[in-house]
């Protein structure tokens, strides 16, 4: 028996460690139930019975209380049924279930401190189980069983296993005797050793031996990719998948860890609506701490306790107007707990009204090509939000009746169709957030977060009426999200400034007399100057109380383009002092690969947030859980780069990754897709030999410990871990020869990335491919890279232009895209080579008509309806033309071929054996669901491979059949544009497709 290969942590959820809400109330799972019912009914002899183990050294409970109701029946009278010790660290208690399944079960400590699993109750079942640290399994912890038989005499077998590597909380034991049965999955709890080490003793009977797999209880496992572990009698130890016999007890010198970490110090609350964000800074610890308790008291539901692994906790639906408490205890592998921290508090406000949307849509991003859009540009569904701004004039756009804000949230419902028409089924959508600047359109201006911007939305085409209808086509939102800046005028809510402004006889034409009770959104217009981009509140001529900035008001030499005297503290900048420090950085960007790529201002339009700051990292987390909460499907980071790794992973990705998993489930947040923008423009592995500008070091943990202050731990991170030789490597991308192996996400960051080498290279599809596979080693997992030619910034070789290397190259940069690892990801309009060769932004100095950002309306007006990914079931105006483009057709075919064959789509890839230029192999193999896809893919040239297995193939562009018998299999040269993709036909649930969709002008 094999069990299941190991899952994708993706962005491990925070849900795998404990995740206990609670209260009293919420106890109390079933509706209308009584805090007077009586204890279930006693049950004839021969009934069902369950005896259920609880894990006590984490809780450190004077007290043990099992609350709990058969299936079906009623709950026991609060506190419940008193548990009595089991053995060590284990308390248990043994109920009869009568005829029921099983039983739905809490547990507390008599004096309101309850363990309710984050407030869904723990579903068990029937037999002997273990709720250890939030995880169900089902083995005794005090004693080995015998799955195999055995009458407890004759041979065993001692089992170590490491954790470091895995970072599990709770570790199974799934084992067989060789030639007997298997354990029940999950298999038998594991006893804690000594730091980093459990162990378990199992007896073999008259076995030489057993067959065993580890797992955490939660559905990931370590099976020795696919081959299970081949384990002796006497002592073994597996530590990374190497067997050990006969070894030495890993921990005969281990001396008991009785050190306690410190207190976590700098604990800091915020509230926004009914929801908190709590962090705190790291606790240290001798051997290391693997965990925090998080008390939260307050309000009518008493205290609860929550298990994290990061240093953030974020909770929703919290009671109206109530002040709540929040402490904090570190824990460390041998479950030492610290003192209690510093308590902090914060009171939440009233509940917004929720939000009509849906869950995240999940399954692997991979299945996933995307569509990128600027929504402001793409389609105009409502002309009433359409909004110029103060330069629509001097840019020219007021001459071609073409504004800034043209497209819209309603346009872009509109045309999913045409979107899922083409086959994609991710869209990538600019920033949403309320802009604030002279040109603010693409969305990278953020002035309150936690708005949306007006201009994007229409009655009945709010931004969740979007997400709503995305969902409802199949096709997921990912939203574009800012972590790094600001607009120049702050973040409403967080930090605005007020700049001086005098409205005299030069000036005036400039600052908008204040309206008393008038607020900027971006779409309303003030009556008084009948603008939409009002600044009448950011202006004053009176010194603001705690000004900074020097020499307030007082006139310079210096003119403006006009002429007029400008004044000081007249207009923001980083080194004014008119930004508090502790909240925006104060200086200006030098050396972009340098350290102060990520502490100073990279645009004078973008005040750089001071993110290693807990109020800026508290505003942006509170107004990111809005939009995770709306539903959508992933974030796509900006400016990933100019925030330090060591953010990233203690605050941002797990704050994150948590929310969603509170709102959606841990397997939704394992699927929630977030790429960031690592902006490395250089052709080397490494971007000018600085890991810290790479964007492969952001795909992974960090590998040291750093100071618990964040912006000491930033500086340390660039100065320490900076040296491109010391970073891991990793295989997740490559096939092991021709087979397919469960890849080790154990030490993955949670962020993936835009392939910034491969977009510099693909003014040649060869040249992009050969520098792709030059770095995937240094990736966690280049599989889910994101891949695209050009963008709204860049073009290869950062051109400033779209690209515009012809039809063919095109099609032949899209079949390399839409059949090597990644993500093929497509700017909108490059299926008919919309504006290629211009230049992409070049601000108010030009119409946008002219540029890169062109509006894409009247390519795609008319109607349009999809009958399915790649499918048009009819189409009438020039989007019926568009649709018919070469590359179009190409588009659909290539998205049909790929969903088609599931190694195009996850598989990991290998060049052993295969001559050609763009030539490779991959395969993807699921033993959870019997999927094994394996494919031979030669782009444009010639291609020769060897030592595959033997077997037919089928080609999904021709239908053609090859049959190899001697592990050799050549294609000709199909030509540029085209390409070849043969499919191993082992027949059943795995039959190759054949021929996929119809020949095309490329694909043929």
């Amino acid at each position: 028996m094999r069990s299941r290969t190991r899952s994708r942590p993706g962005g491990r959820s925070v849900a795998l460690a404990l995740a206990v809400a609670g209260s009293l109330a919420a106890a109390l799972p079933v509706v209308g139930a009584s805090l007077a019912e009586a204890a279930p009914a006693a049950v004839a002899a021969g009934d069902g019975t369950a005896t259920v183990f609880y894990y006590t050294k984490t809780r450190n409970w004077t007290a043990y209380n099992l609350h709990w109701a058969p299936d079906g029946g009623s709950w026991t009278s609060v506190p419940g049924t008193g548990m009595e010790v089991a053995c060590t660290d284990w308390v248990k208690k043994t109920v009869s279930l009568g005829s029921a399944a099983g039983l739905q079960a809490t547990f507390n400590n008599g004096q309101g401190t309850w363990d309710n699993n984050g407030g869904k109750n723990y579903a068990l079942g029937a037999g002997v189980i273990t709720v250890k640290d939030g995880v169900v399994a089902h083995s005794d912890p005090c004693a080995a069983g015998d799955p195999g038989g055995g009458t407890g005499t004759g041979a065993s077998a001692t089992v170590y296993y490491a954790t470091t590597t895995v970072g599990w909380p709770t570790v199974n034991l799934h084992w067989a005797p060789t030639g007997g049965a298997w354990t029940t999955a999950p298999g038998t709890g594991m006893d804690p050793a000594c730091t980093g080490w459990v162990k378990k003793t199992v007896p073999l009977g008259s076995a030489a031996g057993l067959a065993a797999t580890f797992n955490n209880g939660n559905g990931t496992w370590d099976n020795n990719n696919g081959r299970n572990y081949a384990l002796g009698t006497g002592l073994s130890t597996v530590k990374d998948t190497t067997v050990t016999a006969n070894a030495a007890d890993p921990c005969a010198a281990a001396v008991p860890d009785t050190t306690t970490p410190t207190v976590p110090a700098g604990l800091r609350v915020t509230a926004t609506d009914v929801s908190t964000v709590v962090t705190w800074d790291a606790a240290t610890d001798d051997r290391g701490v693997t965990g925090y308790q998080v008390t939260r008291s307050g309000g009518t539901k008493g205290t609860s306790l929550t298990s994290v692994t990061s240093t953030v906790l974020t909770e929703s639906g919290l009671e109206e107007r109530t002040a709540y408490s929040y402490t904090v205890r570190a824990v460390d592998a041998a479950g030492n707990l610290s003192a209690v921290s510093t308590a902090a508090v914060a009171t939440t406000g009233t509940r917004p009204p929720a939000p009509a949307g849906s869950a995240p849509l999940g399954g692997d991003p991979r299945k996933d090509p995307i569509y990128f859009v600027l929504t402001a540009r793409f389609n105009d569904g409502d002309s009433a939000n359409n909004r110029g701004g103060s330069q629509d004039v001097k840019s020219g756009n007021a001459a071609t009746n073409d504004p800034m804000f043209r497209g819209d949230f309603k346009g872009l419902v509109e045309k999913l169709d045409y979107v899922k028409a083409l086959g994609f089924s991710a869209i990538w959508i600019t920033p949403v957030v309320l802009n604030r600047s002279d040109y603010d359109y693409h969305g990278y201006h953020g002035y309150d977060f936690y708005k949306v911007d007006p201009r994007l939305e229409s009655a009945g085409a709010s931004y969740q009426d979007l997400i709503n209808a995305a969902h409802a086509k199949g096709v997921k939102i990912y939203q574009d999200v800012v972590y790094n800046h600001s607009s120049r005028w702050g973040a409403k809510g967080l930090f605005t400034p007020t700049v001086y402004g005098v409205r005299d006889a030069q000036w005036s034409w400039y600052y908008d007399e204040k309206q008393a009770g008038f607020e900027y959104d971006g779409l309303t217009v003030d009556p008084k100057s009948g603008k939409s981009y009002y600044n009448g509140d950011l202006w004053s001529t009176s010194e603001p109380s705690g000004n900074t900035c020097v020499n307030w008001g007082a006139a310079t030499q210096y003119k403006s383009a006009e002429g007029y005297t400008i004044y000081n503290c007249q207009w923001p900048n980083p080194t004014s002092g008119m930004f508090p420090k502790a909240l925006f950085h104060q200086c200006w960007i030098g050396n972009w690969e340098g350290e102060d790529a990520r502490s100073c201002w990279i645009h004078e339009d973008l005040a750089d947030f001071n993110t290693e700051n807990a109020a800026v990292q508290n505003y942006l987390i509170g107004a990111y859980n809005k939009y995770i909460d709306m539903g959508v499907d992933g974030f796509r980071l900006d400016t990933a780069v100019h925030i330090p790794r060591v953010t990233w992973n203690r605050r941002f990705l797990p704050a994150i990754q948590q929310r969603v998993a509170q709102q959606f489930g841990a397997r939704k947040a394992q699927d929630f897709y977030v790429f960031g923008e690592v902006g490395s423009f250089v052709n080397d592995k490494w971007n000018r030999g600085s890991a810290n500008q790479s964007a492969q070091y952001y795909t992974w943990k960090d590998s040291a410990a750093y100071s618990a202050d964040d912006a000491t731990a930033a500086v340390q991170q660039y100065r320490e871990d900076n040296d491109p030789a010391k970073q891991p490597t990793s295989t997740n991308a490559f096939l092991d020869g021709n087979v397919y192996h469960a890849p080790d996400h154990s030490k993955f960051s949670g962020m993936n990335v835009i392939d910034m080498r491969m977009h510099m290279n693909f003014g040649d599809a060869n040249n992009a491919f050969q520098n792709g596979k030059d770095s995937d080693d240094s990736y966690n997992d280049a599989t889910y890279n994101v891949v695209y030619v050009d963008s709204h910034d860049f073009g290869p070789g950062k051109s400033s232009t779209r690209y515009a290397g012809g039809t063919d190259a095109w099609a032949e940069n899209m079949a390399l895209m839409w059949t090597f690892r990644g993500i093929p990801t497509l700017y909108y309009g490059s299926e008919t080579e919309f504006q290629a060769g211009k230049q992409i932004d070049c601000g108010p100095t030009c119409p946008l008509a002219g540029t890169g950002r062109a509006y894409y309306g009247d390519k795609i007006a008319g109607t349009v309806t999809a009958s399915g990914f790649s499918k048009v079931a009819s189409a009438t105006g020039p989007v019926a033309t568009t649709l018919e483009s070469p590359l179009a057709k190409h588009l659909q075919r290539l998205n049909e071929i790929r969903r088609a064959v599931p190694a195009l789509q996850m598989g990991q890839y290998s060049t052993e054996g295969v001559s050609g230029g763009m030539a490779f192999k991959r395969r993807y193999t699921d033993t959870a669901t019997g999927v094994d896809s394996f494919v031979l893919v030669a782009v444009t040239g010639a291609a020769t491979y060897t030592g595959v297995p033997n077997g037919a193939y089928k080609d999904a562009v021709t239908g053609d059949v090859k049959t190899v018998t001697g592990g050799t299999l050549s294609v000709p040269a199909p030509g540029k544009g085209n390409m070849r993709v043969y499919v191993l036909d082992p027949g059943g649930a795995n039959a190759a497709p054949g021929k996929v969709g119809a020949s095309g002008p490329y694909l043929k």
